[in-house]
């Protein structure tokens, strides 16, 4: 061997430099905790966690977090995750964030919610997504987590149809990857008659119900917790849910990741009741209404085409206001300090009935 090698380390040599690292980690924790703390003095007597979180500066530190892991070998989603919990749990000293989210225990929305703001919160599970925004709008939630759309089966609409009338703004989106298990008391399958679950996941596993379970009733649910609530109570019943909801209600899972899409993928917004600043990188959300007139449309979104913004989502909703008439979903990059969003949204509330900016908020980092 080459003497200017350095010689490999034995398992009790190896184990002690991990056991030195630990204990510098943890030192280092403690201080960053410390400094948090004196974040929260400088912004002088502050009453909940509400007034110390400000998701664009998490958004910018875990982007830095993403950007100092060129070299691995933890992936970027793990680095994250870890950093996540060390900002929530620094966050939690103050006083736990509460967040509210569809229902109960076990559902893909609170998986979203621990994914987003870490395990150092207070989570509200809640009926319905109705329920959820009133509880942030009356202030016994500081922000809420509501399903928006998935990428197979569109559109949540029961959210988006909230914000015609709500006063909330969006503060933040997530992406969560979904499985969908089938879940049941029994290990047979030819037992099952009948499969309790979210509408939008049993239209994520249509293709594979078809094919395995063609017989059996098909019940649409509250939430995919709900589904695994009921079919703990019989041997002739399945829930689709995730894995998470299988732990909970005491399920044994019959079949793995039964969606008919590999990516199968639910975005979610986090509502709150102000806007915040600039991320540096990021979505606007806007309802707008058209007036009555040819081309009306073309003319409301022109200004955003003459300012160069990529337009990422438009979908159309009835505005409830009379027959035929509609308010359109609009989501476009950047953030409405930027000038050229502030310019464009100036030209397009001139054309409108309405422009009502939902919110502007950092871009899902992973």
């Amino acid at each position: 061997m080459n003497s200017e090698q350095e010689t490999p380390l034995n398992l009790a040599q190896t184990r002690a430099r991990i056991d030195a690292i630990d204990r510098e980690i943890q030192q280092l924790i403690a201080e960053r905790a410390r400094w948090a703390q004196q974040v929260g003095k400088a912004k002088g007597e502050l009453k909940a966690a509400v007034d110390y979180y400000r998701p664009e500066r998490e958004a910018q530190v875990l982007r830095m977090v993403v950007d100092r892991n060129s070299g691995g070998p933890l992936s970027n989603e793990e680095m994250v995750r870890l950093f996540r919990e060390i900002m929530s749990a620094c966050l939690a000293q103050q006083e736990p964030l509460k967040i509210g989210f569809l229902g109960p225990e076990g559902t893909f929305s609170q998986q979203a919610v621990l994914k987003h703001f870490g395990h150092s919160i207070k989570g509200l599970p809640l009926a319905t997504i109705d329920e959820v925004f009133q509880e942030v709008a009356a202030g016994h939630a500081d922000f809420g987590v509501v399903p928006i759309e998935n990428s197979s089966e569109g559109t949540v609409n029961s959210s988006l149809d909230l914000f015609v009338t709500s006063p909330l703004k969006i503060c933040g989106e997530i992406e969560l990857r979904v499985h969908q298990h089938l879940l049941a008391r029994t290990t047979r399958l030819e037992d099952i008659e009948r499969v309790y679950s979210h509408p939008q996941s049993l239209g994520q596993c249509k293709a594979w119900l078809r094919a395995n379970l063609p017989k059996a009733e098909r019940i649409p649910v509250s939430s995919n917790a709900e589904a695994a609530r009921r079919a703990r109570n019989a041997d002739d019943a399945a829930a689709i849910a995730g894995e998470t909801a299988a732990h909970v209600y005491g399920l044994k899972v019959l079949a793995r990741s039964i969606e008919d899409r590999p990516d199968n993928t639910t975005r979610f917004f986090v509502i709150g009741r102000e806007l915040f600043p600039t991320s540096g990188h990021d979505k606007t959300s806007l309802l707008m209404s058209v007036k009555d007139k040819p081309g009306a449309l073309y003319e409301l979104l022109t200004p955003f085409a003459d300012q160069g913004l990529s337009m990422t989502k438009i979908e159309s909703r009835p505005a409830r206001t009379g027959k035929w008439e509609y308010v359109f979903f609009v989501e476009i990059e950047g953030h409405v300090e930027d000038e050229r969003v502030a310019a464009a949204i100036e030209q397009a509330s001139a054309r409108a009935a309405e422009v009502k900016v939902l919110g502007s908020y950092p871009v899902a980092l992973l």
